[in-house]
């Protein structure tokens, strides 16, 4: 911007798909299951559709229908749990370019937050592992309250921070990110290195695009 502030001063991302790659783990827990189970597994493909609504979404996804009960998913839901907890890092990494984009606009003066449907025990000890003091927000998804792309938990992360909807971007991989993003009030980024494709993100209404990760900081800064 012609003053040197941001267009953004506040940026909210999805994990999966977004910062972090970790769909390989995601696959391999799941299959996991399915095969103690003796149930069907599914390709790595199949699990960027599956995944983005939260792990009891991906349960119902991966399970056969009669698992489909309050009862089932639970059971499901602790065995994936403890599976992925002992392996969620063993194939999972940041995107390349993603660890100099947060230092980036961290230097320029944008507070960075985090918004995810992965299960909070899960999420803060990931987020510190891979991007250590990157990031003074951390919100996973909790039992009782709704999960994106409903804005409840958009709306009590943004009151932490003190963050308006015009001075906010959301930032994510999937349509679920960018119905968010309009939920709250906010405009939207879709980000085209992760699980689901530009014409998802497009049909659902995102603001931007970003190819890569300087494309993504050319948004939240308005250079160009």
């Amino acid at each position: 911007m012609s003053d040197g502030s941001p267009r953004f001063r506040y940026v909210i991302f999805d994990v999966d798909g977004t910062l972090l790659d970790t769909i390989d783990d995601l696959a391999d827990a799941s299959n996991w299951v399915c095969q103690n189970h003796g149930w069907p597994t599914h390709t790595v493909e199949e699990y960027k559709r599956f995944v983005g609504n939260g792990i009891p979404m991906l349960v119902r996804r991966f399970t056969p229908e009669p698992w489909h009960t309050p009862e089932g998913v639970r059971r499901i839901m602790d065995e994936f749990n403890h599976y992925y907890e002992a392996h969620k890092g063993d194939r999972t990494a940041p995107y390349p370019g993603i660890p100099q984009l947060l230092a980036r606009l961290k230097r320029a003066g944008v507070e960075l937050a985090v918004l995810s449907n992965k299960a909070h025990q899960f999420v803060g000890p990931m987020i510190e592992g891979y991007f250590p003091g990157q990031f003074h927000h951390v919100q996973g998804a909790l039992d009782g309250v709704p999960t994106k792309p409903d804005p409840t938990l958009l709306h009590r992360l943004m009151g932490e921070m003190g963050a308006r909807p015009k001075d906010t971007l959301f930032v994510g991989d999937s349509n679920v990110d960018i119905f968010t993003a309009r939920n709250g009030g906010l405009a939207g980024c879709g980000v085209l290195w992760g699980f689901r494709t530009r014409q998802e993100l497009e049909e659902a209404g995102a603001d931007f695009l970003a190819a890569t990760p300087r494309e993504l900081e050319r948004v939240v800064l308005g250079d160009g």
